[in-house]
């Protein structure tokens, strides 16, 4: 008897043995797969970014704004940039993003606009490492893990934050992988790094604080921490206070946001809006409530199958933007192809992983299920301007725009329609056509596609061309560089 308990015993415990190596087996298979993953993303991403950039369809509004202000900055002008207006304005005038500061000494080793799209897509694509110890932890399935890792680089919202074909760069599309990291040591109880990446965050956009702070609310209440947790969310509401009613109107001309006229609907100014939510709160819903604003929350929250619902307090974060977003009379605020969804996707990944662990059914499938909705629409992708971009490295176009832009001296000032202005923004004065300002140098692309109205933008540069101040130095295939001769 002895000896069968002894060989049971025995069995037992090369049956343990065998199941933890297998289960060590996966957790390594799960970890190369998320790694490989997130490498040959971030490969592709920076590679669409540049490629992009080199054919000269990464526009000055705004890749070449936040260059201008890096480049500013490493010459001792804090944030500096030109304006549309003409006026040399700081950064905090428009955004609060201090974090482009961070990116100085990058800049000092690649004095390139190239830079900031690469470090976008290699930054957004590390988001995918938070989701993975995420749903590992909480659904403890290494399979669940991996999708939702998966489905969180697909995700259209991610793509475009990963490398937005419309204007190039945006410190704030950085908040996403940053706040998800937030969210993982948060959750881990280390606030000293959850400190380190929320502030990372937080540097990145006026409204980001607001969100982050939000995450003391769920801290408090999952952890009973409420100390801890309401000093998080007092601090983060009081910063995106103090960056939308002090620091911006400091250093803005006017002494108002910029951007309080895409609010008009709702007062523009905190008194306006206050008055008009008391006097008329239907005008916030009509606002709202638009078919394009719908199809816009559809892309951005149905593809996680509303897993979301059931951590509610967690997706309390992404509510300062959703707020900003909807009730904004801007139609590219409420588009996945914009930069604005950056403090909304960690939200919507992290509290979807939350919401699996709370239903019943098998993590792998549920959150199978997830990738495949996830995937339904990733098809919509930045990467399909891959298309036409590579063709044009090669076109005519390229090189003359290549020879043109050769021709500007490096400290001149220099007036550049949209599309040629990113690579010119690296110095003190680089005006947006049709404004020329003090500008010394003109450079145009003709076929510009980026502005509103094409037939001023023509009637503007044939005004220069007749202009006796202005003598055409150089013209080829729709690009003309002129140089003022008074």
């Amino acid at each position: 008897m002895e000896t069968e308990a002894a060989v049971a015993s025995s069995d037992g415990l090369r049956s343990v043995m065998v199941r933890n190596r297998e289960a060590v087996r996966s957790s390594s298979t799960a970890r190369v797969v998320v790694w490989v993953a997130v490498a040959t993303y971030a490969v592709a991403f920076v590679g669409a970014a540049v490629v992009h950039y080199l054919v000269f369809r990464s526009p000055r509004n705004d890749l070449g704004n936040m260059a201008q202000a890096v480049w500013s900055t490493a010459h001792g002008h804090f944030l500096e940039a030109t304006a549309m207006s003409g006026q040399e304005i700081t950064r905090l005038a428009v955004h609060v993003e201090p974090f482009l500061v961070l990116l100085v000494p990058l800049w000092w080793v690649w004095s390139s606009p190239m830079m900031l799209v690469v470090v976008e897509a290699v930054v957004v694509a590390t988001g995918a490492l938070p989701v993975f110890w995420l749903a590992r932890k909480h659904l403890r399935n290494e399979r669940a893990a991996v999708h939702f890792a998966l489905a969180y680089l697909i995700f259209p919202a991610t793509q475009f934050n990963a490398f937005e074909a419309a204007s190039g760069f945006h410190a704030v599309s950085l908040a996403v992988p940053f706040i998800l990291f937030a969210i993982w040591f948060l959750d881990e109880d280390r606030l000293a790094l959850f400190a380190l990446f929320a502030l990372l965050a937080c540097s990145t956009g006026e409204q980001i604080p607001a969100a982050v702070g939000c995450l003391g609310i769920w801290y408090a209440a999952r952890r009973s921490r409420w100390v801890a947790g309401l000093s998080i969310f007092c601090l983060g509401v009081a910063a995106s206070l103090v960056n939308f009613l002090v620091v911006i109107p400091h250093f803005s001309r006017s002494g108002i946001d910029p951007f309080a006229g895409r609010y008009k609907a709702m007062g523009s100014t905190p008194k306006g809006i206050f008055h008009k939510l008391v006097s008329d709160p239907t005008a916030f819903v009509h606002t709202a409530a638009t078919t394009h604003k719908f199809v816009w929350l559809l892309l951005l929250l149905g593809p996680f199958l509303g897993f979301w619902l059931l951590e509610p307090l967690l997706l309390l974060g992404a509510a300062p933007q959703l707020a900003i977003n909807l009730f904004s009379s801007k139609p590219e605020m409420t588009s996945v192809a914009f930069h604005y969804t950056a403090g909304v996707v960690p939200f919507v990944v992290a509290a979807s992983i939350f919401g699996a662990a709370r239903l019943r059914g098998d993590p792998g499938r549920l959150s199978l299920l997830a990738l495949v909705a996830v995937a339904c629409t990733a098809a919509y992708s930045p990467l399909w301007v891959l298309r036409s971009d590579i063709g044009a490295l090669s076109s005519p176009e390229r090189s003359a725009t290549i020879h043109a832009l050769k021709l500007i001296p490096n400290d001149a000032r220099v007036s550049a329609s949209n599309q040629l202005g990113a690579p010119l923004s690296a110095r003190r004065y680089s005006f947006v056509f049709p404004t020329v300002g003090s500008a010394t140098w003109v450079v145009v692309d003709r076929a510009d596609p980026t502005y509103a109205n094409p037939s001023a933008y023509r009637r503007a540069i044939q005004a220069v061309e007749a202009s006796p101040s202005w003598r055409i130095v150089y013209s080829s295939h729709g690009v003309v560089v002129l140089r003022r001769t008074v």
